[in-house]
């Protein structure tokens, strides 16, 4: 013989109730058993038939469709069109959106529907939305394409102002990403961050292919920190702070001279910066923040 008696092989033959994929689906379970015929081998092909009364013994392990791991899932047909199985689906909610990804921003869950549903209808959504936040999806350059001007009028690391003249006043947006930079100038300075006794990288050979650092060698290096800083000051187009970097570090000055030639070139222009010097274009010294076009602002 071919094949031996395999008794009964069950069927499970899922219908669903509708062709739509987002629909509220039902599961109907219809057992079939299906056996085999053995036959000889006489070039007779085994057939595969429906099981005769009385010719096939019964499985000893009847098959259970419930016990399908989907078979408990119950899903009932709406009217909504959003998958509510929280078994089937469990990271969409009632509306059909991903909690986690849509909660900040409902109108981009609206539109990945109506892609579903109706695809050119979400891509004309899609247009519109980029349209609409252009500006801040895509940042044009509002800097100088002017190079600044950096001068040194008696500049003291340890007790100087440096002195900022714009083309024109900044606005408030300039002036806060200017605070930031010179905070985290000051941060990192404070840290230790300028010492210019440890370079062993950027002074290193540079025709080593696998850098090497000297824990112990830049352990024992002189410190240096970032005294302290003051506020910035605003004067129409005219702003200064004073600091005192503590040692002479001339690394601190090149790190913030860098981020500002990309400010200036990026975001706002900056015509010159001044390190040094008590006294500066107009400047008053005794003025106050009520004053048309005055602010102070804390690093």
């Amino acid at each position: 013989m071919l094949i031996q008696g395999l008794g009964a092989i069950p069927a499970v033959i899922p219908a669903w109730n509708s062709l739509n994929l987002f629909s509220r689906p039902s599961f109907h379970f219809k057992p079939v058993k299906l056996s085999f015929r053995a036959q000889s081998t006489n070039g007779v092909k085994p057939s595969l038939n429906p099981q005769d009364k009385g010719e096939e013994e019964e499985s000893e392990d009847e098959f259970d469709p419930s016990e399908l791991p989907f078979a408990n899932i119950k899903v009932e047909r709406g009217t909504g069109g959003a998958a509510e199985a929280q078994g089937l689906f469990p990271e969409l909610d009632g509306s059909g959106r991903d909690q986690h990804s849509y909660e900040k921003d409902p109108e981009f869950a609206e539109i990945l529907n109506s892609c579903i549903q109706d695809p050119q209808k979400g891509r004309s959504r899609v247009d519109e939305r980029i349209k609409k936040k252009k500006s801040k999806i895509i940042h044009t350059k509002t800097g100088s394409a002017n190079p600044m001007k950096v001068t040194f009028n008696k500049f003291n690391f340890n007790n100087s102002y440096i002195w900022f003249e714009f083309y024109s006043s900044p606005l408030p947006q300039d002036i806060s990403l200017i605070v930031d930079a010179i905070r985290c100038w000051h941060i990192v300075g404070r840290l230790g961050g300028f010492n210019s006794m440890n370079m062993q990288l950027s002074q290193g050979p540079s025709d080593k292919k696998v850098p090497q650092y000297d824990a112990i060698e830049g352990a024992n290096v002189i410190h240096s920190t970032f005294c302290n800083i003051g506020d910035f000051e605003v004067q129409d187009n005219l702003a200064r702070v004073w600091i005192d970097i503590g040692t002479h570090e001339p690394l601190a000055l090149d790190v913030l001279l860098n981020a500002l030639t990309t400010i200036n070139s990026d975001n706002v222009g900056i015509k010159q910066v001044v390190f040094g010097g008590k006294q500066f274009e107009s400047w008053k010294e005794n003025f106050h923040v009520e004053e048309a076009g005055c602010s102070v602002h804390k690093i």
